[in-house]
């Protein structure tokens, strides 16, 4: 048995037969079969999960120390647009589209400038050092898994790059197959045969693939989705498409009617679900779709109250989403801190606003009143849930034995988080990215001792800065730091 100091991960982890122990961490497994411990083991053999035991003995397996760290899945993050890494905080102000008012926050947009005048700018090497710089950064936060919805893909050479930049990352990652800018050379959606037999032929990988299948586009914003979700089903790939009601809530009606012949099912992953009819949330729900919300956009870019509220009155439950980092973060702890809080407010504000006698100052809630959420649930719709919604519950999202090593240590000694009386509640309510101490994919440490393992990260930050001039240039826009 080899005991290792902070600087010593364990020797060739992930590699098949290699053994260690994670050793007396506060054990999270998300597995009510497995359950918490406030100390506990968990051994590691190869890429998976072997066991989780008070103590386990295993005398020829090395170990991590765990003292001191919750020991839990890694986070699963269920739509985020990788490729706009260069264009980090460029919108903090920004709402999704122009509302003609004239406001700072009505110009710039993003669907004017990040989409109608950045996004025709990538060449493929922007598109690999973007996305392989923002999936590196959330590993770094806890982030084992990622739906990656870049709509970069305007040629095969941007495919293969955006294919090749989440293969150099060494994380979890599903590549979501998205339309471009539709340049003549675009071959959008047929690709993907190509992309699927080239780069997906094996289940067993840490790359897995899902197709963009947007219900709405065009000059005329009208419905193209028939033949994607036609190609994808014959596929047998993922269907993740945004869902904005107020665009395109018609079009969404007549898919839960299954008009053209394609019907909503569990292979269908909806972003956002806003202003959404109930016509179509009832058809959602019966059918299985699968819905991930990325609170803090929804809130700040103005596409609507996240639906927590209509989710919880259908019995469904989110999976967590960052969505955009040129506006927020996309660390998983504020998804669940954004999702936890507005729930609670909305709910809140209901008993607030019951009818009640002046005299009630502090009413009990009405019967009906939500259920408030708790900490333990935002930790299943960033982790469990998350699994679940991209079809790889089976892989991933909890800390059950037979599943892949995805796995994060999270400090608990930490200035911000010491002394720790609820782990749920430390990792929920305390907790940022600086509190990841050590992250491991498939059995393979990539994060030890809070650094990031086997990435030259000032090579990647100068190449990612090049791109960003090169963006700017490209879509005649200035830098300002203080615009």
């Amino acid at each position: 048995m080899t005991d290792h100091s902070p600087a010593v991960p364990p020797r060739d982890s992930g590699r098949p037969g290699r053994r260690y122990v994670i050793r007396g961490g506060t054990v999270m497994s998300m597995d009510p079969a497995v359950g918490d411990f406030e100390s506990a083991d968990v051994l590691v053999e190869g890429s998976r999960i072997v066991a989780v035991a008070p103590t386990i003995d295993a005398p020829d397996a090395d170990v991590i120390d765990a003292r001191g760290r919750v020991v839990m899945p890694g986070f699963v993050d269920t739509h985020h647009h990788l490729f706009e890494t260069a264009l980090r905080s460029y919108l903090p102000n920004g709402l999704l589209l122009n509302d003609g008012s004239g406001s700072p926050s009505a110009d710039p947009s993003y669907m004017e400038h990040i989409i109608g005048r950045f996004a025709p700018a990538y060449r493929p090497e922007d598109v690999h050092i973007n996305m392989l710089y923002g999936r590196l950064s959330q590993l770094d936060a806890g982030v084992t898994t990622v739906l990656d919805t870049s709509q970069i893909h305007h040629t095969p050479e941007h495919s293969d790059a955006a294919v090749q930049a989440l293969a150099d990352a060494g994380a979890r990652s599903v590549v979501g197959y998205w339309a471009g800018d539709g340049r003549p050379e675009s071959q959008f959606p047929q690709d993907a045969r190509r992309l699927k037999e080239q780069y997906f032929s094996s289940t067993d990988q840490l790359l897995t693939m899902a197709i963009g299948g947007e219900v709405a586009g065009g000059a005329d914003f009208g419905p193209v989705y028939a033949p994607v979700w036609t190609l994808a089903r014959e596929l047998d790939l993922q269907i993740a498409a945004h869902a904005l009601g107020f665009l395109m809530d018609p079009i969404l009606q007549g898919i839960a009617r299954g008009d053209n012949g394609i019907a909503l099912g569990p292979d269908v992953l909806f972003i956002h679900m806003v202003h959404i009819s109930d016509q179509v949330w009832t058809a959602a729900r019966d059918a299985g779709v699968r819905v991930s919300l990325a609170v803090p956009i929804e809130m700040a870019m103005r596409h609507g109250t996240p639906p927590l509220l209509k989710m919880q009155e259908l019995g469904m439950e989110p999976s967590l989403s960052s969505d955009v980092e040129t506006t927020m973060t996309a660390d998983p702890f504020t998804l669940m801190r954004s999702t936890l809080t507005l729930q609670r407010m909305l709910v809140n504000a209901q008993i607030f606003d019951q009818p009640r006698a002046p005299e009630n100052i502090w009413p009990t809630p009405a019967p009906g009143t939500p259920e408030l959420l708790l900490d333990r649930d935002v930790l299943r719709f960033a982790t469990l849930n998350g699994a679940r919604d991209l079809r790889l519950g089976g892989t991933t999202g909890s800390l059950t034995p037979g599943k892949q090593a995805d796995i994060v240590l999270l400090d608990a000694t930490a200035l911000n988080v010491a002394p720790m009386n609820s782990a749920p509640g430390a990792v929920v309510t305390l907790m940022d990215r600086s509190n990841v101490d050590s992250v491991i994919v498939a059995g393979t440490v990539r994060k030890w001792r809070g650094t990031l393992l086997d990435a030259d990260l000032p090579g990647l930050r100068a190449t990612l800065e090049a791109s960003r001039d090169h963006l700017f240039t490209a879509a005649g826009l200035k830098q300002h730091l203080f615009p």
